[in-house]
């Protein structure tokens, strides 16, 4: 079974609300996982668990917060991918035993975890997840250093992958990030307490004060003593992911002190320098390319209008576990606003195309609606690899840019045209230096070039299109 997840996680020690706190984080985090989430606690002497599935307010509808006690918490939304399904799987997991109970939170992938694991049973561990995470926890439990952050910090050296780590124990709470900083990883501080949040917007929903991010290769441990930072590794190159920033990361987040929605809107702006378009009206798929569909209106001159509605309670489809659970979302998810694009020649803005089926539908949508020409501009360049790191792109079967050009594709999706905006545009947008060697963004989904060595699935029998600086295709 893959072995893979893309989530959100949080941290807080040392309030007495630590848990109230931890589910409104949750809930501000939400957007990166509604399969399923919840929260551990500790109140100095033990560890007190409640997870579930489904959207956090589900998971603590029925008791509320009755019997998680403390003043530290760690908290967990989930997504699963292939074979990451199940309750056993939900986060934060906890792992008891003589020597001290632990409960871990993790956001992302590691690409030796099945060569760990596979070595560990051959010495007698006994595993009861398909998750990557428990391969963490035996690590730790196998350690002989004689001091638990010693221990984390030896599995830590380990890994390989795209992960930040959150682990609580009854004293301390730990917080670790991978030597690229593939994942978003922040800390903040609130009344005295310490925060961690995969996302800064967590901060903002509690009134916490942003602190820093948790660097490439960090290991901050937080006790009564205070914030200590230590290196579990060398950084390596800064690789943080760039789908946080195209797709992923909510709008009113910073990462790396870059702003999401600035950073979208930039997408947008370079992608109508990029791909210029006669047309009536630019809009945008919600929620995602809202902003870019901002900036390309703003660029070109072209009004954006709201020619598209979401219903606001059907999930992301991409985030679905699987493709007939994504095919029934895209149908309940969208409507046209016909009124806006009867008539009209339409400039449609989204964030990337993956399988196909959701944009496919969305031409459908809009020509069924009147609209007289439908062109597809996309804000990142085409998706033509699998991400090892924790994104739900496991093979190169499930990315339509990997079987067809942009010709191919444009008549696919019976558009009119359709362009993807060149690389060097993204990383202008990310605000970074745009050689692709010093640009601080994974970019290995659209490059094949990977931070670290990775088990590449075989690839199809079919082409593999290689990577256009600007694909466009005009009918």
């Amino acid at each position: 079974m893959a072995l893979r997840e893309e989530c959100g996680v949080f941290g807080i020690f040392g309030h007495p609300h630590a848990t109230s706190l931890s589910y409104y984080a949750l809930h501000s985090l939400q957007h990166r996982g509604q399969e399923g989430g919840g929260i551990v606690s500790s109140d100095g002497v033990a560890l007190h668990a409640r997870k579930g599935d489904g959207l956090v307010s589900e998971v603590f509808a029925k008791d509320g917060f009755v019997g998680l006690d403390g003043s530290s918490a760690i908290g967990h939304v989930r997504y699963p991918t292939a074979g990451c399904g199940g309750f056993e799987n939900l986060q934060p997991m906890v792992f008891r035993s003589g020597k001290g109970d632990m409960a871990i939170a993790h956001n992302g992938e590691l690409v030796n975890a099945p060569d760990i694991k596979g070595r560990l049973e051959e010495q007698g561990s006994i595993f009861q997840t398909s998750s990557d995470t428990e391969v963490f926890a035996h690590l730790i439990r196998r350690s002989y250093q004689p001091v638990f952050r010693d221990k984390v910090r030896e599995a830590l050296r380990s890994l390989v992958g795209g992960f930040a780590f959150v682990l609580l124990t009854p004293h301390e709470l730990i917080a670790a990030q991978d030597r690229n900083g593939m994942h978003p990883l922040s800390l903040g501080r609130m009344d005295g307490a310490t925060l961690v949040a995969s996302e800064s917007c967590a901060f903002d929903i509690l009134g916490a004060e942003y602190w820093r991010d948790v660097e490439p290769g960090e290991m901050v441990v937080v006790d009564a003593n205070g914030v200590h930072s230590d290196r579990f590794d060398m950084p390596g190159e800064r690789r943080l992911c760039s789908m946080e920033y195209i797709y992923f990361a909510r709008p009113d987040s910073d990462l790396d002190s870059v702003n999401v929605h600035a950073a979208r809107k930039r997408l947008g702006k370079q992608l109508a320098i990029e791909l210029p378009v006669e047309a009536d009206i630019v809009i945008g798929v919600p929620d995602s390319s809202t902003s870019a569909a901002i900036g390309y209106a703003e660029q070109s001159g072209i009004p954006n209008e709201m020619g598209l509605i979401k219903n606001r309670y059907v999930g992301r489809t991409f985030i679905q576990p699987s493709q007939e659970l994504r095919e029934h979302g895209v149908k309940m998810k969208l409507s046209a606003v016909r009124g806006i694009v009867n008539g009209k020649r339409i400039v449609v803005i989204d964030d990337s195309i993956v399988r196909g089926t959701t944009m496919r539908r969305i031409v459908n949508l809009l020509r069924s609606a009147g609209a007289t020409e439908v062109h597809l501009r996309i804000s990142s360049a085409p998706l033509v690899h699998p991400c090892h790191y924790g994104i739900d792109l496991h093979s190169y079967e499930e990315l339509i840019s990997s079987q067809m050009d942009v010709d191919e594709l444009c008549e696919w999706l019976e558009a009119d045209s359709l362009g993807f905006l060149s690389i060097e545009g993204m990383l202008e947008a990310f605000g970074r230096n745009t050689s692709r060697a010093e640009c601080g963004r994974c970019l290995s989904c659209f490059t094949g070039e990977y931070p670290t060595v990775v088990h590449q699935p075989p690839r199809p029998a079919g082409k593999v299109i290689p990577l256009v600086t600007t694909g466009m295709h005009q009918k």
